[in-house]
């Protein structure tokens, strides 16, 4: 009989993959709490790069996201989606960097590492690869009770681009005011949110909708599944950043953002466990 070796096999990379993607969620875990503990205890000074914890944080939720992703999915549908969310978002800010399109001027730093090209950090691309998949996952859940209707594959999309611009919301006050990973550049913009341009965020939720009508296809099962349990590895992703940023707001006093960021975290929750009690 030469069919039991395959289904050994196969099932061997099944359990390989599902004890991966574990581990790697554990090793998540444990970045987000060394975050957290550098931002709670800011005289804790760990050996080597000082942002050595959030550039593992960053590479550790890509991944989780990632083949979080690929336990639903075939991997090279979701490496190209994930491919083709780092290219289109990354040259989105490379096309901001030379000429303040779409998202208003701002120049990054050094803070935030090496760039590619000379000029797009290497975090970035990784950054809307965490941003969309996760807020997409948060939009699964709280759309559950409606994923049979004929126009959920819209809703998705357009609830999924409106979390986005909500993570960046709390993102941002972090990684511009707090890190220095990028500053805005003063301009004649009559709507701000701590120092970045409301433009911002709708860019980021438009450069969303670009990405998810190249990417939807290949995030989109072609098997039959009876699968029912609801996933809530995105929510823990995109409230553990919520976590973070608003954490960090609150030691530096922020308190608008601390308080956007708690709003922003409590309604997500409510909905994202409605949805998924359906």
């Amino acid at each position: 009989m030469q069919s039991s070796p395959s289904l050994s096999n196969t099932a061997e990379t099944v359990k390989f993959a599902a004890w991966f993607h574990w581990f790697a969620v554990a090793l998540l875990a444990t970045a987000f709490a060394v975050v957290l503990a550098t931002i709670y205890a800011p005289g804790l000074r760990l050996p080597g790069n000082p942002a050595a914890p959030e550039v593992a944080l960053l590479l550790l939720a890509s991944g989780c996201t990632i083949f979080g992703m690929a336990r639903q999915l075939p991997l090279e549908n979701v490496l190209l989606a994930a491919a083709l969310c780092a290219l289109i978002g990354g040259a989105a800010h490379l096309l901001g960097t030379v000429t303040g399109i779409p998202f208003g001027p701002f120049t990054f730093t050094t803070e935030i590492g090496p760039r590619l090209l000379g000029k797009l950090p290497w975090a970035v691309p990784l950054l809307w690869v965490v941003a969309v998949f996760n807020s997409r996952g948060v939009a699964r859940l709280i759309l559950r009770p409606w994923r049979k209707t004929k126009t959920y594959g819209f809703w998705l999309i357009g609830l999924t681009a409106a979390l986005t611009m909500l993570f960046t919301l709390a993102l941002d006050p972090f990684a511009s005011r707090i890190k220095h990973y990028w500053f805005w550049t003063p301009a004649q913009f009559p709507l701000t949110w701590q120092d970045a341009p409301l433009v911002n965020f709708l860019s980021w939720g438009i450069v969303t909708l670009l990405i998810l009508a190249f990417a939807t296809p290949a995030l989109i099962s072609k098997q039959l599944s009876h699968r029912s349990t609801p996933d809530f590895h995105p929510l823990c992703v995109w409230l553990g950043g919520i976590l973070v940023f608003g954490s960090a707001c609150a030691q530096s006093r922020l308190w608008s953002a601390v308080i956007a960021d708690a709003a922003i975290g409590i309604v997500a929750i409510i909905f994202a466990i409605r949805g998924a009690r359906w």
